[in-house]
């Protein structure tokens, strides 16, 4: 199993950059992702990346300003988050998928002001 903990949320004005980490304590490399929920809104998936940390892949909304990476020795996963806009602001969860089920993280919120 997996226990995934969230930190670097927090308020920035628009234009701005913020670098979510989550750490893992579990033992195995797993395929991880970030998805995010803003208020009234389902759950959206805006980045994932493989064990390896070769294959990415993005959400539309958020290609050309986010970047997910991963630190395997620090089991550290990453999304750096740039040009952030109002419609970024959410809560955002870090998730490993473990066979036919996923992991979830606690949740951080990020706030983007105008």
């Amino acid at each position: 199993q997996v226990h995934l903990v969230e930190s670097g949320g927090g308020l920035v004005q628009a234009g701005g950059s913020l670098r979510l980490s989550c750490t893992d304590s579990g033992g195995r490399m797993y395929d991880m992702g970030w998805s995010r929920q803003a208020l009234g809104k389902e759950r959206e998936t805006v980045a994932r990346i493989d064990s390896t940390g070769f294959r990415k892949n993005y959400a539309d909304s958020v290609k050309g300003r986010f970047t997910i990476s991963r630190d395997n020795p620090k089991r550290t996963l990453y999304l750096q988050m740039n040009d952030l806009k109002p419609e970024d602001s959410a809560t955002y969860y870090c998730y490993a998928k473990i066979g036919a089920n996923y992991g979830w993280g606690q949740g951080i919120q990020v706030t983007v002001s105008t």
